[in-house]
């Protein structure tokens, strides 16, 4: 039960270091998202890759809404 808690208590660790690298960075990811990525590379996807994606997918989201933002 100890080794559970152990265990427990350095993931968050870990996550509130990669959170405050992510935050330095000024990535704009939330501890949500970045914890979606971290357990995406864990899974063996490309870092690359997902950050490509995550870049393409903002750029669509600020061309909608400048899009919606016209249509006003």
């Amino acid at each position: 039960m100890a080794s559970n808690a152990a265990s427990l208590n350095a993931v968050r660790e870990t996550m509130d270091v990669l959170f405050e690298i992510s935050r330095i960075l000024n990535t704009g990811l939330d501890m949500e998202t970045l914890s979606i990525c971290v357990r995406l590379c864990e899974q063996g996807i490309n870092p690359e890759a997902l950050s490509s994606v995550i870049k393409e997918l903002r750029k669509a989201t600020e061309a909608l809404k400048v899009m919606l933002w016209f249509k006003k």
